[in-house]
C-alpha cells in the first residue's frame, strides 16, 4: 500500500465536496485528512469499510471515552470540531450511555409514530403550496427558502414543542453549526446562543407544558427526582434533533428537486407511474448524501480497516458521500443520478450500527408527501439558473446548495 506522509487538506468551505471526495478516495479506502487548525483524522471512503467502522464495539462516539488527544487536553477548547463532540447526546456516548440516551426519544419515531405524523406534514405542505401558489408567473423563488427549509422546520419544531418566537433563532444557530468556515470565536459564539435558546425552551414548556411533544416530557424527565437525567442532558438531546432534524432533510428535498428538474427525463418517468417516488427519495440520498463527513469516531482499541492500521484512540471521519457514491457498490455511473438502479437502496447516507438515523423514517415521510405534492401543483416548474448558480452551503458536513431558484409557473 502506498503511504502519503502529508493528509489531505479538507476544504472548510465545502465548495466542492464530491471532487474533494474523489480525490481522498483515490488515495485509498482509508486516508489521512486535515481538519481545522491542523487536526489528523483518518477518513474512510469506502463503503464497505465505513459499513464495518459504523458496526464495530471497536469504533467509538465517546470523546471523553475514547479519543487520546482529547483526554490528555492536547485539542483547544475552543476547537470548532468539540461543537460536535462535547454535548451530553446519544450522538456523543458510547454503549450502555449511549442506549440510554437515544432511549429518550427513540418513541417518537417509531415508524407508527411517524405515520401518525402524516396529516400534520400534508397540512404544512398545502400551507406552504397555497403561498407559493400566489407568486407571479415568471418571477423567481427560492424553493429552498419558501418551501424545502420551512417544511422540514415545522415538523421538528413541532414534534419538539418549539414556540413560535424561538424558532427563527434556532435556526439560524442550526446553520452555524453546519458552517465550518466560522472562525473559532465566532463558532463559540454560536454555540453558547444556542443553548442560551434552548434552556429557554426548557423554562418555557416547564411554565406552558405541552401534550406530547419531546420538550413537555424531557422537563419531566429532569424534574423527576427519581431519574438520573440532567439538564444539560435534556438540551444536548434538544440540540441533536433541531440540527439533525431539520438540516438534513432540507439537502434531502433540495437535492431531489434539483436532480428532477434538471433531468426533465426522470421527472416525466416518475410522473407517469415508470420509477416511484421512495426511488427517487433513496437515489437523491445516495447520489448526494446530506451530511457528507460527519466528526468524529475514535478507535476503542488498534483497529485495522480497510488494510490500514488505526491506533487506539484516533479520530476517524465518517466520509458517507464518498461511500455513497462508491463504485464498487454503484459502479462506473456511481456519479450519476439514476433512480432505476438496482442499489439504490444499498447506501450509508442515513448511516448504520447503533448510530443509525433515528429520524430517517421522518424524513422520507416528509419527502414523501411534499415531493410529490410540490410537482402536481406546479407541473411547469423550471430551474432559473444553471446549476453553477446555485451554490453551496458552507462547511465540509452539510452537503447541500445554497438556494434552489426556479419559475414555478410557465
Amino acid at each position: 500500500m502506498t503511504h502519503y506522509p502529508d493528509p489531505i487538506v479538507m476544504d472548510l468551505s465545502g465548495t466542492n465536496i464530491q471532487g474533494q471526495n474523489a480525490e481522498i478516495r483515490a488515495r485509498g479506502p482509508v486516508t489521512l485528512v486535515e481538519l481545522q487548525d491542523g487536526l489528523r483524522v483518518w477518513s474512510i471512503t469506502d463503503a464497505k469499510v465505513l459499513d464495518e467502522a459504523l458496526t464495530s464495539p471497536l469504533v467509538s462516539k465517546d470523546a471523553r471515552l475514547h479519543w487520546t488527544a482529547f483526554r490528555n487536553n492536547e485539542i483547544a477548547d475552543d476547537h470548532p470540531v468539540l461543537t460536535w463532540l462535547t454535548p451530553e447526546n446519544m450522538f456523543t456516548h458510547y454503549g450502555a450511555d449511549h442506549r440510554k440516551l437515544r432511549k429518550l426519544v427513540a418513541g417518537h419515531f417509531t415508524n407508527r409514530r411517524t405515520q401518525e405524523r402524516a396529516a400534520r406534514v400534508e397540512a404544512f405542505t398545502t400551507e406552504l403550496l397555497d403561498e407559493l401558489a400566489d407568486v407571479p408567473a415568471g418571477e423567481v423563488v427560492d424553493l429552498r427558502e419558501r418551501f424545502c427549509n420551512p417544511l422540514p422546520i415545522r415538523v421538528i419544531s413541532e414534534l419538539l414543542g418549539v414556540p413560535d418566537h424561538l424558532i427563527p433563532g434556532l435556526h439560524e444557530c442550526a446553520n452555524g453549526i453546519f458552517d465550518t468556515t466560522l472562525t473559532p470565536e465566532a463558532a463559540q459564539a454560536n454555540y453558547g446562543r444556542m443553548f442560551a435558546l434552548l434552556y429557554e425552551m426548557i423554562d418555557f414548556r416547564r411554565d406552558s407544558p405541552g401534550e406530547d411533544d419531546v420538550t413537555t416530557l424531557l422537563v419531566r424527565d429532569i424534574d423527576d427526582k427519581n431519574n438520573d437525567l440532567t439538564p444539560e442532558q435534556a438540551v444536548s438531546t434538544m440540540l441533536l434533533m433541531v440540527t439533525a432534524g431539520h438540516e438534513t432533510t432540507v439537502a434531502l428535498f433540495d437535492h431531489a428537486v434539483i436532480q428532477l428538474l434538471s433531468q426533465p427525463h426522470w421527472l416525466e418517468a416518475v410522473i407517469a407511474g415508470r420509477v416511484s417516488w421512495p426511488n427517487v427519495i433513496e437515489e437523491a440520498a445516495r447520489h448526494q448524501a446530506p451530511v457528507a463527513h460527519l466528526p468524529l469516531r475514535f478507535a476503542v482499541e488498534d483497529i485495522t480497516l480497510g488494510g490500514v492500521e488505526i491506533p487506539k484512540g484516533e479520530p476517524i471521519l465518517a466520509g458517507y458521500a464518498a461511500a455513497c457514491r462508491d463504485p464498487k457498490v454503484h459502479g462506473p455511473t456511481a456519479d450519476v443520478f439514476d433512480p432505476t438502479r438496482p442499489t439504490v437502496n444499498s447506501h450509508l447516507a442515513f448511516g448504520r450500527g447503533a448510530h443509525h438515523c433515528l429520524g430517517a423514517p421522518l424524513a422520507r415521510l416528509e419527502t414523501g408527501i411534499g415531493l410529490p405534492a410540490l410537482f402536481a401543483r406546479f407541473p411547469d416548474m423550471r430551474l432559473a439558473v444553471p446549476l453553477s448558480e446555485l451554490g453551496t452551503r458552507p462547511g465540509y458536513i452539510a452537503n447541500d446548495v445554497a438556494r434552489v431558484l426556479v419559475y414555478l409557473k410557465g
